[in-house]
């Protein structure tokens, strides 16, 4: 046994001479303070004692994409009701859909609520990250984007919250930096530019340029708009953007259980659209037959040629579909041409692509993010093993939270997580998952004797395998180029999980810890202890607290218990629905 020795069989382990279950000092770090990292810090101040968290963000401000993200149109794509931890609802969003600047607001004003602000480090970029054998601890590195100076800091646990969708990357395209215009990424938005009267090109049509394009488009004079592929464009998620009337924001303040039913509402439908993601299932082909007719509709007064290029004919979903109320209709103004096809340079006038140079003021590249998931910074794990070399030809995740040969090492919205699945784009509810998840085996390093924790290898390439073959029954599978696959066409999906977000509450609910590969200091019983209880220690405490009047314990089996959670047997006339009917 790693770590045992004949002395500590002798009793003279430290753990002997305490209670069971004694509480070591935990340090944990985490990296990225957006709305994982946030919740991170939550979750752990609620439920633990005698623990150090830092934070390290290198923004100048929390909430991550949030803040970052300030281009035209910005907002979220799908009910902002539904964009809020499960037990933490905002009571004023002032519409359906809500701009980044109010979401931004959301979880900055969740961090003072809870006063999450004492363990963030802003302007605190991490740069590398070991995993120490000698010490069972990691040693980060970290830069202050103030000063310049460098730093290590030391943790039992690492967590990296820095996201999937956080490392934007200029398109690759020749010329590009030989553009004299304005040339913007639309994660690293220039507010100050006026658009109003210039010739504007916008390279992209993901969630994202479709946001810019309908926004921007009244005000240019000339507006290029560069497509490549086709993507599945819906006028909105199922619900019509509506601006909430002083009544109805009334009664969210008034009457809790009014907004929580409003709430549920909005989370079952989506939650039932999980369907439309099987491949020819009846209601994937409904849901193609329609939003091919709402698509061509919008798409009235663009040249029928180009209508076939811009309508999928691949299943929908398998590029992440992409709500843009006023898109479609906005590519049949006077003012804007769709060219569609890749740009074969950038000049410094303007873009070409088929060979006809269009001259441009201001270049817009709303061109997405590296989707590879490796890390922005450098990371160590068992033997010097970099993830660069483990996740050099896939990101190989256990569950999407943790690598094999990486202890105490998790990830929050990682490879196969749920970010495609169901209601939430970002897994809200699914974040909050996982961090129970890891928290549950931090609460095991915390009271027992362990050294390390790393998901077995074997595990993690069974997951995958299953994963692979699921995948194969879903529209993920077809072709299309989609960030699901690392922004290839027939690659492995990479990013989605294999089920809908409910499959994965409940495939996470409980830790297999059989599937990790757990190392001990010494006798991995030491956290027996002296024989005393912690019920033992606490004076004010009850000690017969097990007697009762009626049995009312949970029920140990998984889906009777599972019932009384979801509340079986209380919703009749179900419905499954399309992303849009």
């Amino acid at each position: 046994m790693e770590g045992h020795s004949k002395k500590e069989h002798e009793g003279n382990h430290p753990r002997v001479q305490e209670p069971i279950h004694a509480e070591r000092p935990m340090k944990i770090v985490c990296i990225g303070a957006g709305a994982s990292g946030l919740l991170l810090a939550y979750k752990l101040q609620r439920s633990f004692n005698n623990f150090e968290l830092v934070v390290y963000e290198k923004n100048e401000d929390i909430s991550g994409t949030w803040f970052e993200n300030r281009y035209p149109g910005c907002a979220c794509d799908i009910p902002s009701h539904t964009y809020t931890w499960s037990f933490e609802p905002k009571l004023d969003w002032p519409a359906v859909y809500a701009s980044s600047t109010e979401i931004h607001s959301y979880f900055t004003s969740f961090a003072t609520k809870y006063s999450l602000h004492k363990f963030i480090r802003l302007q605190s970029k991490v740069t590398n990250a070991t995993w120490d054998s000698t010490s069972n601890t990691w040693g980060v590195e970290v830069t202050n984007l103030i000063t310049g100076e460098s730093f290590v800091d030391r943790a039992d646990i690492l967590v990296n919250a820095a996201g999937a969708l956080n490392a934007w990357k200029w398109p690759e395209i020749e010329g590009l930096k030989d553009f004299k215009g304005v040339l913007m990424h639309t994660a690293h938005y220039d507010q100050s530019v006026d658009l109003t009267g210039k010739a504007v090109g916008v390279i992209g049509n993901g969630s994202t340029g479709v946001q810019v394009v309908p926004t921007i488009q009244p005000i240019v004079e000339k507006l290029s708009v560069f497509v490549r592929h086709p993507t599945w464009v819906a006028p909105v998620q199922s619900f019509q953007q509506h601006v909430y009337t002083p009544a109805e924001l009334e009664n969210f303040h008034s009457d809790p259980a009014a907004l929580l039913a409003y709430r549920k509402v909005q989370e079952n439908v989506m939650n039932s659209m999980f369907r439309m993601f099987i491949a020819d299932s009846p209601t994937q082909n409904g849901t193609f037959k329609s939003m091919t007719a709402q698509m061509r509709e919008k798409l009235e007064g663009v040249p029928e040629d180009l209508v076939q290029r811009l309508v999928p004919t691949f299943g929908v979903g398998c590029r992440r579909i992409t709500p843009g109320v006023g898109y479609l209709e906005s590519l049949g103004k006077e003012n804007v041409e769709v060219v569609y096809g890749g740009i074969e340079r950038v000049t410094e006038r303007g873009a070409i692509c088929n060979g006809k140079e269009h001259e441009l003021d201001v270049l817009i590249c709303a061109t997405g993010f590296d989707v590879t998931y490796m890390p922005r910074f450098g990371v160590q794990g068992e033997g010097g093993r970099t993830m660069k070399e483990e996740w050099g030809q896939e990101p190989k995740s256990y569950l999407g939270m943790a690598v094999a040969g990486f202890p105490n090492y998790f990830l929050l919205v990682g490879p196969n997580s749920p970010v495609g699945n169901g209601p939430i784009l970002t897994c809200i509810v699914a974040t909050e998952a996982q961090v129970d998840y890891i928290l549950k085996l931090a609460n095991r390093w915390q009271t027992e004797n362990i050294r390390s924790f790393s998901p077995k290898r074997e595990a993690v390439e069974d997951f995958i395998a299953h994963k692979d073959l699921f995948m194969k029954t879903t529209v993920w599978d077809h072709n299309c180029r989609s960030w699901y696959k690392t922004n290839s066409v027939s690659g492995k999906v990479t990013a989605v999980w294999a089920g809908s977000s409910l499959h994965y509450l409940e495939a996470i609910s409980e830790p297999r810890y059989d599937d990790w590969e757990i190392t001990y200091q010494g006798n991995r019983f030491a956290w027996l202890g002296n024989g005393f209880s912690q019920t033992e220690m606490d004076l004010t405490a009850d000690w017969a607290y097990y007697l009762k009047t009626r049995d009312d314990s949970p029920f140990l089996g998984r889906r009777k218990a599972l019932e009384v959670k979801n509340g079986s047997g209380t919703v009749v006339g179900r419905e499954i629905r399309g992303f849009v009917e």
